[in-house]
């Protein structure tokens, strides 16, 4: 089976791939700092692209190194002198290198991610030393074509130790004209020698207009929830794009209105809440009304510490005043949250049915809710 035939583990569900999205969306920041970087002649050989999943920091590498692959090294010699400095760090759509890239037939790049099991039917759950042993022949055939080699790790964050050092090696002594992309979602998980071997480019999560924007550009239909979707992904296209493919709007709703009953408590709603996290072949969405669950809590926190926040479901900032009026009330919904992640991990280490998992963190809720309710 070709590469382009396999499932790609830097690739989200509904999303195009990062090196087809030709619009990268509020992140001109890092953009303006490469650019500057690249135009000042301060081009450092290893960059790591850090923040949050999902708000764009694999489109920014791949945009990287389309800039760097469609602007080679200037000969010190060459009789024309140096070009104009680029102004943005797009390129022509119809720049060969885009052709190549689309194709995987780029030559200058190489890609260092998760492999896929075949037998297994499923990505490897590391990146291998093996793997990182690939960059040794990628140097070697790439530096007969000239120009840069740039290399995009994504994530940094799923190398085991060994393949980690093995990298490590490559920063210590990159190749001439090598430049190395380390995508990264938890950079103080990485080794310190290579974080201080790497200049950082910090991608920001996305408000509601940038949110907008990014979603509508890989061709989601969002409607009118650009807003909803923001608060409950903190800003992450990623996030966004899971809860549009597995109805998360709907299941926030569904903890919305049951939380509205506290602390009365719908045990009907509460019943039938479970029974959707039971459901046979729904296990993501179980573990999405487990996140959002995490969600409400801390947008209860925030509500009573009278942080803004937009409402994100119908009838949630009458709710949230309600169930959290003071800081009191917000250190207690702090608090329960912390008790029932640690219970829902403990939960699902030990395969404890959906639907009693559900119900215990409802009770818990409703316990607190009881004591907090204005």
């Amino acid at each position: 089976m070709s590469d382009d035939a396999l499932p790609q583990s830097d690739q989200i569900d509904g999303a195009p791939h990062p090196r087809e999205t030709a619009t990268l969306v509020g992140q001109h920041v890092a953009e303006e700092n490469f650019l500057e970087a690249f135009n000042g002649d301060r081009l450092h050989h290893a960059w790591m692209i850090t923040g949050p999943r999902g708000v764009g920091k694999a489109t920014l590498a791949w945009k990287l190194a389309k800039f760097l692959l469609a602007n080679p090294p200037v000969d010190a010699n060459d009789m024309f002198g140096a070009p104009p400095a680029p102004t943005t760090l797009d390129i022509d759509p119809n720049h060969p290198v885009i052709a190549r890239m689309n194709a995987g037939s780029e030559a200058g790049l190489f890609v260092l991610k998760r492999p896929y099991d075949e037998d297994k039917k499923k990505f490897k759950q590391q990146i291998t030393v093996d793997e990182v042993r690939k960059l040794k022949g990628f140097f070697s055939l790439s530096a007969t074509e000239g120009g840069r080699r740039i290399v995009i790790v994504d994530a940094a964050d799923d190398m085991n130790v060994s393949a980690a050092n093995a990298l490590l090696k490559v920063l210590e002594e990159p190749p001439a004209d090598a430049l190395l992309f380390l995508i990264s979602h938890q950079p103080s998980r990485l080794l310190p020698t290579i974080r201080s071997r790497c200049r950082e480019l910090r991608c920001v999560t996305l408000d509601a207009d940038h949110m907008s924007a990014a979603l509508t550009a890989t061709g989601a239909d969002i409607g009118t929830h650009g807003s909803a979707l923001a608060e409950l992904s903190s800003g992450s296209v990623g996030e966004a794009l899971r809860m549009l493919n597995l109805g998360g709007l709907e299941v926030y709703a569904d903890l919305v209105a049951l939380a509205a009953t506290f602390p009365k408590l719908d045990r009907t709603q509460m019943i039938a809440l479970g029974e959707k996290a039971a459901a046979r072949g729904q296990e993501a969405r179980y573990e999405l009304m487990l996140r959002l669950a995490d969600v409400l809590l801390a947008r209860l926190a925030r509500a009573g510490l009278g942080q803004p926040q937009s409402e994100a479901a119908r009838g949630e900032l009458e709710m949230l005043a309600r169930l959290s009026p003071d800081a009191n009330a917000a250190r207690a919904w702090a608090s329960v949250s912390a008790d029932i992640s640690a219970r829902a991990q403990h939960g699902r280490a030990v395969n404890l049915d959906p639907s009693a998992l559900v119900i215990d963190m409802v009770l818990a809720m409703n316990e607190v809710a009881a004591k907090t309710a204005a």
